[in-house]
């Protein structure tokens, strides 16, 4: 049976001396499992006691016990069990932690292949996106598909957890956005084929908020289902418009859970905001979604850098996703600009 690891949440505002502390006991206190940390401490107690005794110059003080010789003897002998114990389940921990991280980067390198390295230019649009995952795999998931008729679909998924398993689930929404979308590319179709799947083949602590739109690239139109997600925003001409949710996440209740389908239009000249909680999560403040549409520039090409830098390392504790989608205004130009970290 693997044991469970539990992780620590480390103080990140803390000070230098008091997070030193944090992460000298940190794997001792924390990640190793139970039975390897009950038998690291027993070996870092029998140490101690050994120094101990041969400062008493005896192993059951006050009885002077045994003299001589056989003091430092067994002394010696009770000193080497512990570091011989300590250093053998930090070795078997060292080597636990290197397996990891080696599947770790290549899970990383198989993600990486998942998402959109380069997107096709969209007559009429600039696309940007921005993706930062947490650890070396994040469980959130974002993809740009050409549709017939001149329409693009946007979608966009933020799995619960953190990790390997996280990232597992993004890549099955993945498969599954794309298999669905060559058939049937509504996002209502989508939002609930999908919905049943994670309900009847994902344990019952398992779900993601999602967000499907399908842009129609001549009129501008919005067809969208979200799927508790966070509301895209719509900015144009000085006016909000948040693309609030339309259903329950996927796979959080029963297989038939209701979803709508709404509409919205991104004007020319407007741009479309779509992003998971990792962001507004790492913006300091009460308000974030102030700071969001205070983000939006005149300049061209500035808005990315602006929401990239509302990002602060102290708050940021879950992946980062940001695709944004601008409408030109000269319908005769077009351009996709993509940038990923």
């Amino acid at each position: 049976m693997p044991t469970s690891i539990r992780q620590a949440a480390l103080d990140k505002s803390a000070g230098p001396i008091r997070r030193m502390r944090q992460y000298a006991v940190y794997d001792w206190t924390r990640e190793m499992p139970s039975s390897k940390r009950v038998i690291t401490w027993a070996g870092l107690l029998i140490q101690g006691y050994a120094i101990y005794s041969l400062w008493m110059r005896s192993l059951i003080w006050p009885v002077m016990w045994p003299k001589g010789i056989f003091l430092y003897g067994s002394v010696w002998a009770l000193y080497v069990l512990g570091i011989g114990l300590m250093n053998g389940m930090l070795t078997s921990e060292f080597v636990r932690k290197t397996e990891l991280e080696a599947d770790q980067i290549a899970a990383r390198q198989i993600q990486q292949t998942l998402q959109p390295g380069k997107l096709e230019e969209l007559p009429g649009y600039e696309v940007e996106t921005f993706y930062k995952p947490l650890r070396e795999v994040g469980g959130d998931y974002f993809d740009v598909i050409e549709l017939p008729a001149n329409r693009t679909l946007f979608a966009l998924a933020d799995v619960s957890g953190k990790g390997i398993p996280a990232a597992l689930l993004a890549a099955n929404i993945q498969a599954l956005v794309r298999s669905i979308a060559s058939v049937e590319s509504t996002p209502l179709a989508l939002a609930k084929q999908i919905n049943k799947h994670l309900s009847r083949y994902t344990p019952s602590d398992r779900f993601a908020t999602a967000v499907f739109i399908v842009l129609s690239r001549d009129s501008g139109e919005l067809s969208y289902v979200n799927a508790g997600h966070n509301a895209p925003i719509v900015f144009c001409a000085g006016a909000t418009t948040f693309l609030e949710a339309t259903g329950p996440p996927l796979g959080l209740f029963d297989d038939d859970a209701e979803y709508e389908t709404h509409t919205a239009v991104i004007g020319r000249g407007g741009t479309l905001l779509i992003f998971t909680d990792g962001l507004t999560d790492s913006i300091q403040g009460k308000n974030p979604e102030n700071c969001l549409r205070d983000a939006f520039a005149e300049t061209a090409g500035q808005t990315m850098a602006n929401l990239k830098s509302l990002v602060d390392p102290k708050f940021n504790e879950d992946d980062v996703t940001i695709v944004l989608v601008r409408r030109i205004l000269d319908s005769a130009s077009s351009g996709a600009f993509v940038e990923k970290s």
